[in-house]
């Protein structure tokens, strides 16, 4: 054989089947293959990342020819609109650093692909490429080509469901039937119970303890094995590795043990180990699905959608709520929630929210819609396809494209301990081991193993996503809904508070509206109403429903100028509609000084402006009296200074006022904020604020009933809701705390247990019962604090 293993996936290489290339040896010609195509596209540094990381590439001829089928095609795709196609593909080669490194630049390997992002725990690779460059058939087999062939399963993509890896549950079974039966099978030794025939039939018990102890130690325990040869291999230390050196070093002794005559071993605290460490990585990974599955599945985004009845009657409806066949109303810069059926005439859609790409899309009547696309322009109708699917629009909001570059303070201090972790354990091992075996070479192996398996950086490292999970699901039982766990380490460092002033601090439920100008006739009336039908703009929504219902009719042009106001063209006439500026007079000849207004302009004759009166949110001077004692508060408003004085008497002295500020000055604003080193949150209607919502440190969307946010927010929040303002942010400071105390906790365990270890008072059964149960008592703690914290007003 040869002395030296296959340079891309390691396996030996018979003499008469070596492949010699570039100095290099391969055991067949896809290993060969493969390398060349990373050479050719200057690739091989994924080698650097583990030695011979690859699977070996099969002969996979005509398998995927079925993805030229258009039918099988629309259903395995996720989006395809136009030339940008996206599909999620389940990688089950997927295994270490390598594998993601390589699978985020296939970019780099073939023309067409976009972005390629990978979901380690999943094993899943998510792409984005142009479909008139490159096929999904030409993706699977690249994929495959390179060792990292996609499964693809119908079936799975039909029902939506994906098959359900229960290794886990078969290795506990076995595990359990092992441990109990060899505890049963040990009472006489223990108890030390002289009798004739239990001495002579002694011999015969013991090797059926063995032959019982095989499988928990060969197949239950093999995880740790594997985990620990990979990272050996890849020459990166982690906490598998004494493990699975603990149980070995017991199952060696133990059986030395027996052959000799010396006793039955410990194979009983061999077996109760790997059970109870499979039983704690049962509970790790229950808990982390447990809090998936709120994210994803309850936590739903507090906006609704505008459904139209059979009566022709529209009400607004919670986005879950929405059901196939019901027929959607869709206004400008609304989400579209579900994939559907264009119904209006035309739609211009964009999909930025989906690709990253803000490049609008016409679609005509009949023309399939995706959820996630933008809605921009006159109002539209469409058929829903499927009910909404809330785990892909959280998916959509948490794309990469649109994540801040935060660094996440706590994992890095788990990084930290977890990389020292293993190499000091390691030392107290055998530097324990080295003592006691001069003493007591019992007492020595016990020491040895009891250390390898008390000290465990699992509740470490289970500490900051436990609890900034648990605070994400409390978050959003109370209507306060976050993008990702960073977004609470950002909400617990700010120090300057920027609300917007329209629809933010203001409702858009109640104003006083009074119209001041030339009589408009209810024909006038009518055309004003069918424009504003449209518009998502808090005093748009408020006007629309201070107006006396009126018969529809069809917008022909429509257009909304961000901060300025709208331009629409209905049965032949030009409709204008917002800002002084924007209809073209001036302030004095519209007598808007102190006022917040919408003028009316139709064709050339100006009418008037309809005037509001705001009403603030319920209990704001309370919440900025509150913010002010810990927090810089600034407002920002679009309209001109007229509440100047109303807001000087709501708010506290010192918080600054600015007005007449354009979409574009809101983000410098901030921007000069943050170069001052100021940690800014701003908090808006997520409609003419995205840009200062995307260049703040943390930004938050109000959401008041209307399906508008956008993925420049962090977080929205139920309008219900604003006035606990103070309470989210003192929460998430909370948080913090309980991670540090979590770390204290987790860190006195693992010195008490070692302690215990080192001097020989620990057996090491009992340590592994103890390494779940530190598990289970950090979780334990954070949820008890989480909610003892939560369940009070935190003053």
């Amino acid at each position: 054989m040869s002395d030296q293993g296959c340079f891309h996936c390691g396996l030996t290489i018979a003499k008469n089947e070596e492949i010699n290339f570039d100095e290099k040896k391969f055991c067949c010609n896809g290993c060969k293959t493969v390398y060349e195509i990373f050479s050719l596209h200057d690739l091989t540094c994924y080698y650097d990342f583990e030695k011979s990381p690859g699977a070996t590439p099969q002969d996979i001829q005509g398998k995927y020819d079925f993805l030229e089928n258009e039918a099988i095609l629309s259903k395995v795709l996720e989006f395809q609109e136009e030339n940008t196609a996206i599909v999620s593909l389940n990688i089950p080669h997927i295994h270490c650093s390598s594998c993601i490194w390589i699978l985020e630049n296939l970019n780099r390997i073939q023309k067409g692909i976009s972005i390629s992002q990978v979901n380690f725990p999943e094993k899943r690779v998510r792409i984005t490429f142009n479909s008139d460059v490159v096929s999904l058939k030409s993706i699977a087999y690249l994929l495959s080509s390179i060792g990292y062939e996609p499964y693809i399963s119908l079936e799975n993509y039909e029902t939506g469901k994906n098959n359900v890896d229960r290794s886990l549950t078969y290795k506990l079974g076995v595990a359990f039937f092992c441990f109990g039966n060899i505890m049963l099978l040990s009472f006489p030794e223990y108890f030390e119970i002289k009798e004739f025939w239990l001495d002579n039939y002694k011999p015969f018990f013991r090797i059926l303890i063995f032959l019982l102890a095989l499988p928990s130690f060969l197949y239950s325990a093999s995880g740790y094995y594997v985990s620990a040869y990979k990272s050996i291999r890849s020459r990166m230390l982690n906490i598998d590795i004494p493990i699975a050196l603990g149980i070995i070093v017991m199952f060696i002794r133990s059986t030395f043990d027996i052959a000799m005559n010396y006793g039955s071993g410990f194979f009983d605290s061999l077996t109760g180990l790997v059970f109870f460490m499979l039983l704690g990585k049962m509970f790790q990974i229950k808990t982390y699905s447990f809090l998936s599955f709120e994210r994803d599945f309850k936590s739903y985004f507090p906006i609704a959608v505008t459904k139209i009845n059979t009566d022709a009657s529209e009400e607004s409806v919670a986005i879950y709520d929405v059901i196939k066949g019901d027929r959607l109303l869709i206004r400008n810069q609304e989400l579209i929630p579900v994939d559907g059926i264009l119904i209006t005439e035309k739609a211009e859609i964009d999909y930025s929210f989906v690709t990253g790409e803000a490049v609008p899309i016409t679609k005509k009547s009949g023309d399939k819609v995706f959820a996630g696309g933008k809605q921009i322009g006159k109002v539209v109708e469409m058929e829903v396809l499927h009910s909404v699917s809330q785990s892909y629009l959280t998916q959509l909001w948490s794309n990469e494209i649109f994540q801040k570059n935060v660094e996440q303070k706590h994992k890095t201090i788990t990084d930290k301990i977890s990389r020292y972790f293993t190499p000091i354990l390691l030392l107290i091992a055998f530097a324990g081991f080295g003592y006691w075996i001069f003493i007591d070479a019992n007492t020595a192996f016990n020491v040895f193993t009891a250390v390898l398996i008390v000290a465990c950086p699992c509740a470490l490292a289970l500490t900051a996503p436990f609890t900034f999970g648990n605070i994400l699901r409390i978050m959003g039982r109370q209507k306060m809904y976050l993008k990702n766990a960073l977004v609470i380490e950002q909400l617990a460092k700010v120090d300057t508070i920027v609300f917007d002033k329209t629809g933010t601090i203001t409702t858009n439920k109640k104003s006083n509206i009074v119209y001041e100008g030339n009589p408009i006739s209810d024909e006038n009336y009518i055309f004003i109403k069918n424009v504003l039908r449209a518009s998502n703009h808090p005093l748009s929504r408020m006007l629309y429903d201070f107006l006396p219902d009126s018969r529809r009719l069809k917008v022909d042009n429509f257009e909304e100028i961000t901060g300025k106001g709208i331009l629409a063209l209905i049965e032949n006439k030009t409709i204008q509609i917002g800002s002084a500026a924007f209809i073209g007079i001036s302030d004095l000849e519209a007598g808007e000084i102190e006022k917040t207004a919408l003028h009316i302009k139709i064709d050339t004759e100006y009418y008037g402006q309809f005037n509001f009166q705001n009403q603030y949110r319920d209990g704001l001077a309370t919440l900025f009296l509150t913010l002010s004692k810990k927090y810089q508060l600034k407002v920002l408003s679009g309209d001109n200074d007229g509440e100047r004085s109303n807001l000087e008497a709501i708010l506290p002295k010192g918080t600054e006022l600015i007005f007449s500020q354009k979409p574009e000055q809101k983000l410098e604003f901030i921007k000069n904020l943050q170069e001052k080193g100021q940690n800014v949150m701003m908090v808006g209607d997520g409609l003419n604020d995205a840009g200062a919502l995307a260049q703040s440190n943390v930004g938050i969307s109000i959401s008041e009933n209307v399906n508008v946010f956008s993925p420049a927010c962090d977080a929205i929040l139920d309008a219900n809701e604003f006035s606990r303002l103070d309470y989210f942010l003192k929460l998430s400071q909370k948080s913090i705390l309980i991670i540090k105390m979590s770390f204290v906790l987790s860190l006195l365990y693992n010195v008490i247990g070692l302690s215990f270890a080192v001097t020989g008072n620990l057996l090491p059964l009992v340590a592994a019962i103890i390494m779940p149960l530190s598990t289970i008592t950090i979780v334990s703690f954070v949820t008890l604090m989480s909610n003892y914290f939560s369940n009070n007003n935190l003053k």
